[in-house]
Parts: C-alpha cells; structure tokens; sequence
C-alpha cells in the first residue's frame, strides 16, 4: 500500500468510518493534536531511563492512539473498528500514578520555572501540549459530541505529566527553578 493517496489533495481527510472532512475540522484538530500529544510522551519514553516510568508512558500512549481513533470517528455511522472507550480505569491509573510520584516529593508551595534538566524540560513540554488538547478538546465538543471521560482523561494526563517533571527534577536530583516574583 502506498503512503500517499492523493485523497487529501483537496483539503479534505476521512474519519475513521469514512466520512470525508475539512482537515481544519475540530474533530480532526483534536485527534491532531492529541497525536503530536503522543508523539512527544513517545520522545519523553525515549528519554526516561527508569524501567517503570517507560512501562507508563508506553500504556498513556497506547491510550492516547485509542483515543484518537474515537475522536476520529463520525458517531452518525457504523465504526468498522471495536474500539475500547476511556473509562475510570483509565483515569484511576493516572490518579495512582500521581499519588506514588506525590507521596516521595516535598508538598509544591511555590509555581515552577520548566528546565534544569532535557527530560524534565520534554515532561513540562509534554504537558503544555496536553493543556492546548484539552482547549481543542473543549472547541470540538461544541459541535461534536465528546465522551466527557476523555476530556477527564486528558485533565488528569496534564496533573500526571507536571508531576512527572517534578519527579523526575527529584530523581534526577536537580534544583526545582522556582519563580521569582
């Protein structure tokens, strides 16, 4: 198969089912950016060198693709693929995930400065990205149905990657840069 169709030539692109959109539509713009969402977690993974901090970021990223099939999809036709929805469980895993890195760190009483470190920088970008897909999240739904677990998802993925930087600042044993007002 060829990576290149011609279809999209025309400014269009296909959800998943089939129907033919703008590519500026805000289903694509969601999964668009929930993709290089994926992308940076993926250059974050690869920058990690703790074993279960890659398990993690390998299964967020796994549900992050699973996401954006569901966002690529026209809810007013048959999907051709069984797709699992983001649920509780999902959410829950983030939430403990957050609670383990939280119960080693000092309490944050003070905004932070991103850097010190490239990881802990690819952490803070990661979750700048996440912030600007929940904003997308936020326009797509208003013309678009949106299973409120994936923009909860994407909330608690954004608390997960900032607790991520601090405790890879922690791991890492770097100083926090905080603001100077």
């Amino acid at each position: 198969m060829k990576i290149y169709t011609k279809q999209g030539d025309q400014g269009t692109t296909s959800l998943l089912n089939g129907t033919r959109v703008p590519k500026d539509d805000l289903r694509v713009i969601a999964y668009g950016t929930v993709d290089e969402l994926n992308a940076h977690i993926g250059l974050l993974r690869d920058l990690i060198e703790n074993d279960s901090i890659k398990t993690d970021l390998l299964h967020i990223q796994h549900t992050l693709f699973n996401m954006q099939a569901l966002l690529a999809v026209d809810k007013e036709k048959a999907c051709p693929v069984n797709l699992k929805n983001i649920d509780t469980e999902d959410i829950n895993f983030l939430e403990q995930k957050i609670d383990d890195m939280q119960s080693q760190l000092s309490p944050q009483t003070y905004f932070l400065i991103p850097g010190g470190h490239p990881t802990a920088s690819q952490c803070y970008i990661a979750r700048c990205i996440c912030r600007r897909a929940e904003r997308k999240l936020i326009s797509m739904s208003k013309q678009h149905d949106l299973d409120e677990s994936i923009s909860m998802y994407i909330n608690r993925l954004s608390d997960y990657l900032f607790t991520l930087f601090r405790y890879v600042t922690f791991l890492l044993n770097v100083k926090e840069n905080t603001w100077k007002k």
